[in-house]
């Protein structure tokens, strides 16, 4: 299916950071009390969230099932299998990937097409709704189903039934996919995937594992027998070891019935085969390995210690233990993180801790992004981080800002509690159904963080720490990175050497530095609200400030915790000459990385744990804009940080020649990436080498970076805020925001710049260009079509134009990936461009074969061309209006549309009452407009066709 994330890289069944994150909680009132702390007793069982039914059929299928309102008028359904690769016999290797395929190729309710059709009609979009993934351990299935009519539920409820027992898996559609499977594979061909399949036996030492990646071989993919597949559905498929997921707008009791109905027919077999619990034998000597590839873009110095069994949470006990791991976790990465801030970094980024690898196994990982300071200087860094913690600890004052940061973090988590997403929600059940993570749900979770904070002493933290951190006795070390000319490259004695030299340097305590208690000693002299009108029809208040500026304020429940700031304006790189493209194109990167008044960016962090506030800057040709985000609680922090981000930057040589030196170090290797390479092809043939067309980052580029000429032109930007702008949007008192706008903005200066853009005059080609690109050494192509022309920009037409874009990306699907097999993914985007001229451009990329290349494009064409002589299938246009209504009803409770919309309608000087009507514009679009708008927007005699082929191909083409 598309987007299955696991088959070049190794999976997590719980990545990321789970709702109950080891995090220390500052004070928050509760609108429910809490019980004494001697009523938490660490040995008694953890709890399961309130608000979740859980349960078992009789027939062993697990079920979870939550009501919840965000978004509205939907539920989330999954299907989770405790069955992956790892289970795979010999003859099936990769038949588990394929086993989720065929899942959408017919069962016993839904004829072949059928399912994808019937829920593109109901506003469900193919693989960014519906989808699912294989990994080694389990395969998961996704499908989010609108509300709106009964029976819509019901037929889901009914397709993950014959997800789990009704796959038809008939010998036609077999035999028809493996092409589809084969392109997939395909795709995932390059310097990543050639140098897993080296790591991944180290990894997993000889173990099943290392034989079973979930893309499989595709010999066995080629030429498997139709019932090795049949096989593996009937073994593993069975409700013992399957759960089905319910989160959304639906009540519980109606949920469980719905399962009970479809669910309890499913049958184990008989007899059953037992899932076997797959070992990791454990590594007893260092090793270490060297895997270089002339495409890869990094060169990364790994060093994983030994596999071990992850923790098991059981009681509250455990619990308070993943508090402190936690916060250990965060402190070492905060140090490693720190290294990159010196004038000669040991390494470009690195960072360590336990990481889960597969299901049931973790293991202590650090990894360091080499510089030019070499291997020797980044395991030096990596062992003496490591060892002082083990002989020193962390110091108080590190202790106290970990704290101060992840209780911020949960705290957001917390306040926003009823405005967390059903498929959030959705992911952490299913963490606990494959790896038992904890679910006692975000009350109880506060309850634990509040009474076990101030029990963690650092005495306990470091007694932790120097548990945690692993001795230097095994570990396996792995060198991967490229292999072109120039790289010096370690061997693997080398390596091991190394290594016992940097354990052998002695270390030194941490100094302890105390943080600045705020950003601003005093704040700046208050402007004034001069005007003010309401708009009572979108529920806007629109002021105007003494320094010229405007603000814009929407006030929302659409999330409890959350305020969006932008602001745009014209003028952006296309005021500075070409001279200059540099300093400009980086003028932003620079100053952020620098800080700003006294604060470094690091004195900065540590200055604002605790907050959860942030201001970025950014320009592009044609415009400069500011963004920020904020906590409810921290909207003056925010403010605080836009001042002086604009008022006050701070110029750090120091720090300058480190952010060039690491820009260097990352170019270094970017045009190793044949997909990097093709990309800029494709923009230099479209734009003919416009000089401010972007194109790959080269070493000597950051040559002609000048620190003064970069803040120079900086300062000259955002030093004015005339005509900026401002709009906030989210969860805010107006009566409480007004008194900091008056400071904050009504402050800044407004000198007289020019608020213009000119025209650079970026003009695609014209005609019929076609260009082949030879790179890269894997039998795989990519074909880029790029349409362009003039375009005279109305809403309704905006409509047209992208209908007509997704109708094609249906028919991409429907005839050149399920009916012709000639790819596995890709597709059309369109954009309109009204500054500096109004013009479209219509682009499609689709990977394939070599040997398909032609029949992709002709393929292509001929959609194309029965859209404009026939116009669209009306079912098809029904399924992209019912998928836009659904994401349009979903995008009026959410701050960032809003934000956005009000920003366009600003920067365009539109109306912005016009997001009311989304819905009745969508639904007048007609067929005849649709097929007019295809012969308008595609003209045969104006395109441009790029094609990536494998070097090797270029003799014969």
């Amino acid at each position: 299916m598309p987007k299955t994330p696991t088959h070049f890289s190794i999976k997590s069944s719980a990545p990321g950071k789970r709702l109950v994150a080891s995090l220390f909680l500052l004070s928050i009132s509760l609108p429910f009390s809490l019980p004494a702390l001697a009523e938490i007793k660490l040995n008694d069982p953890l709890p399961i969230n309130p608000d979740l039914k859980r349960g078992k059929l009789d027939n062993g299928l697990t079920y979870y099932i939550q009501k919840n309102d965000t978004p509205r008028k939907k539920v989330e359904l999954r299907l989770v299998v405790k069955a992956g690769s790892v289970l795979e016999d010999d003859d099936q290797q990769g038949l588990a990937h394929f086993t989720e395929h065929m899942a959408f190729n017919g069962s016993k309710h839904f004829k072949k097409h059928e399912l994808i059709s019937y829920l593109q009609s109901i506003g469900v979009k193919f693989g960014a709704d519906l989808n699912a993934y294989t990994s080694f351990d389990e395969t998961v299935y996704v499908l989010p189903i609108p509300t709106d009519k009964p029976a819509y539920l019901k037929t889901g409820f009914q397709v993950l039934a014959d997800w789990a027992q009704g796959v038809e898996m008939k010998a036609a559609d077999i035999d028809k996919e493996r092409g589809i499977i084969l392109e997939e594979a395909r795709l995932g061909k390059g310097a990543s995937d050639r140098m897993t399949r080296q790591l991944l036996p180290e990894v997993f030492n000889g173990s099943k594992y290392a034989e079973r990646l979930p893309i499989g071989k595709e010999d066995t993919i080629k030429q498997f027998k139709h019932d090795a597949l049949r096989r593996f559905y009937k073994d593993w498929y069975r409700p013992d070891l399957m759960a089905v997921v319910v989160i959304g707008d639906i009540q519980p009791d109606d949920a469980e019935k719905m399962v009970r109905k479809y669910f309890s027919g499913l049958k184990n077999p008989v007899p059953a085969r037992a899932r076997p619990e797959i070992s990791i034998p454990k590594n007893t000597a260092s090793k270490a390995l060297v895997i270089t590839d002339k495409e890869a873009t990094n060169n990364l110095l790994m060093l994983r210690y030994p596999l071990e069994k992850q923790a098991n949470y059981e009681v509250i006990g455990d619990y308070r233990q993943d508090i402190i791991r936690g916060l250990y976790k965060a402190m070492l990465n905060r140090r490693l993180g720190a290294l990159t801030e010196q004038a000669k970094p040991p390494f470009l980024g690195a960072s360590a801790g336990s990481e889960p690898v597969v299901s049931g196994y973790q293991s202590f990982i650090s990894t360091a992004m080499l510089s030019q300071a070499g291997t020797q200087a980044a395991l030096d860094a990596l062992m003496q981080e490591k060892n002082s913690i083990r002989q020193f600890g962390f110091t108080a004052a590190e202790f106290d800002r970990a704290k101060k940061i992840e209780a911020r973090e949960y705290e957001s988590m917390f306040n926003e509690r009823s405005k967390s997403s059903s498929a959030n929600f959705a992911a952490e059940y299913i963490r606990n159904f494959l790896t038992n993570e904890p679910i006692p749900g975000i009350k109880n979770e506060y309850l634990y963080f509040k009474e076990f904070a101030e029990a963690v002493s650092l005495e306990e933290m470091n007694r932790f720490a120097r548990q945690a951190t692993p001795d230097d006795s095994v570990k396996l070390m792995f060198y991967v990175g490229s292999n072109k000319t120039g790289e010096v490259i370690p061997n693997e004695a080398d390596l091991l050497e190394m290594a016992a030299k940097a354990e052998q340097k002695p270390v030194e305590a941490r100094a302890e530095k105390v943080a600045s208690a705020s950003l601003m000693a005093t704040p700046p002299q208050a402007g004034k609200i001069v005007s003010e009108k309401e708009n009572k029809l979108l529920g806007l208040v629109e002021m105007t400030l003494s320094n010229g500026v405007k603000v814009t304020l929407k006030k929302t429940d659409f999330k409890n915790d959350q305020v969006l700031l932008s602001a745009r304006r014209a003028g952006g790189m296309s005021l500075f000459s070409d001279a200059d493209y540099y300093n400009t194109y980086y003028s932003n990167p620079v100053v952020w990385g620098m800080g700003m008044g006294k604060f470094s960016q690091k004195d900065l962090q540590e200055t604002l744990a605790g907050k959860s506030a942030n201001v970025r800057t950014s320009m592009d040709n044609y415009s400069e804009s500011i963004g920020g985000a904020s906590s409810s609680s921290d909207i003056e922090t925010m403010l605080q940080l836009l001042y002086l981000r604009l008022t006050s930057p701070r110029k750090d040589e120091v720090m300058f020649q480190t952010l060039i030196n690491a820009q260097k170090e990352l170019a270094r290797n970017t045009s190793a990436r044949p997909e990097a390479i093709f990309s800029e092809a494709i923009t230099t043939t479209i734009y003919k080498d416009h000089p401010r067309v972007p194109h790959l980052a080269r070493v000597e580029d950051f040559d002609k970076i000048s620190l003064d000429r970069s803040m120079e032109i900086y300062q000259s930007r955002y030093g004015s805020a005339k005509d900026m702008h401002f709009i906030f949007v989210g969860s805010f008192e107006v009566d409480k925001i007004k008194p900091l706008i008056a400071t904050y903005l009504a402050s800044l200066p407004t000198a007289d710049i020019k608020t213009e853009y000119q025209d650079l005059q970026i003009n695609p080609v014209q005609g019929v260009v076609k260009k082949d690109v030879h790179i890269g050494g894997e039998e795989k192509s990519t074909v880029v079509l790029s349409f362009t022309g003039p375009s005279t920009y109305t809403r309704e037409e905006n409509g047209r134009f992208h209908a007509m874009v997704d109708i094609l990306n249906l028919k991409i699907i429907d005839v050149l990936r399920e009916k012709q097999g000639l790819i596995y993914s890709g597709g059309m985007n369109g954009s309109f461009e009204r500054i500096p001229q109004s013009r479209y451009s219509i682009d499609a990329e689709l990977p394939c074969s070599p040997e398909n290349v032609d029949k992709v494009i002709a393929a292509l064409f001929a959609e194309i061309k029965k859209l404009q002589q026939s116009g669209p299938q009306v079912e098809d246009l029904n399924k992209v209006k019912q998928s836009w209504i659904k994401e349009h009803q979903q995008e009026l409770r959410s701050n960032e549309n809003w934000l956005n919309h009000l920003q366009n309608a600003v920067y365009y000087k539109t109306e912005a009452d016009s997001i009311l009507t989304v819905e009745k514009r969508i639904r007048a679009i007609t067929p005849a407009q649709i097929k007019e708008a295809a012969q308008r927007y595609f003209n045969f005699q104006n395109y441009a066709q790029i094609v990536m082929y494998p070097e090797q191909k270029k003799e014969a083409k």
